[in-house]
């Protein structure tokens, strides 16, 4: 009897598609890879016959019971827990290495899983996933674009990403009402090369972000900093005082940032 989906699963069915996410993992000889919702297991059959080991992480009891039943141990550990409680270093110590890491990332909690691989950047090398395609713009955007926010500047700080390819809903069971694109991201953070304090630097791009048509300036005085202090740190940085966050890359942010690290609590 088939398992209906209860969690908003759509399952992928585009076998092409299931053989280019495992190759954009590159070589997995030996390898640990997490796999993200491995649902009905499509995708796990083909990393357990390329990688080491795979740890299949997946919140649908009645799921993780099958997988368990289809998949040797030796190849495949079936872990039924929520991802965003997942001990990825735990996990990597276990393997002796970082982590690899695929999934169909479910719509409903994608920033939050996206959040938590950030928070477990030193256990992983990189992450092939899967996202719904106007996520993905937005993750991949860059400076000055209508996509770029928050959310690019957040992950990329944690690694460069890449768009692969995008399915159309047919590639899925039940097909869902949005198109879906793969993306690589490589974890390799860039706060010791910006010269950036991760958890302040955080909290300043909220500031920085925090309503989309205001400038810069407006955001960062509505934050609580005085207009003497926010001039003197844009000007220092060579910002104009009527820009938006959205018109500034990372270096910039940065480099604003560090005018006014001693003003941001």
């Amino acid at each position: 009897m088939p398992i209906k989906p209860k969690l908003g699963q759509n399952f992928l069915n585009d076998t092409d598609a299931i053989q280019r996410i495992a190759a954009s993992l590159g070589d997995l000889t030996g390898r640990t890879v997490v796999e993200v919702g491995p649902g009905r297991g499509a995708i796990t059959g083909v990393l357990a016959a390329r990688a080491g080991h795979v740890l299949a992480v997946e919140l649908d009891s009645e799921l993780a019971a099958r997988l368990q039943d289809e998949f040797a141990p030796e190849r495949v550990t079936v872990i039924g827990q929520n991802v965003l409680e997942f001990d990825f270093a735990a996990a990597a110590a276990n393997a002796g290495e970082r982590l690899l890491v695929a999934g169909n990332l479910p719509y409903n909690i994608t920033s939050p899983i996206l959040l938590k691989l950030a928070a477990s950047w030193a256990s992983l090398d990189r992450a092939i996933l899967m996202v719904q395609r106007e996520v993905a713009e937005r993750i991949c955007a860059e400076p000055g674009s209508r996509e770029y926010g928050l959310l690019a500047v957040t992950v990329q700080m944690y690694g460069p990403v890449v768009q692969l390819f995008t399915l159309p809903p047919r590639a899925f069971t039940p097909p869902p009402d949005v198109h879906s694109t793969v993306f690589r991201w490589r974890l390799a953070p860039r706060f010791e090369e910006l010269g950036v304090e991760e958890a302040a630097f955080t909290r300043f791009l909220r500031m920085a972000f925090a309503q989309k048509r205001k400038t810069l300036g407006n955001n960062l005085r509505a934050a609580g900093m005085t207009a003497g202090v926010v001039e003197s740190a844009l000007a220092e940085a060579g910002v104009s005082g009527k820009a938006r966050a959205e018109e500034l890359g990372i270096e910039e942010l940065a480099g604003l940032w560090r005018g006014l690290a001693g003003s941001i609590g």
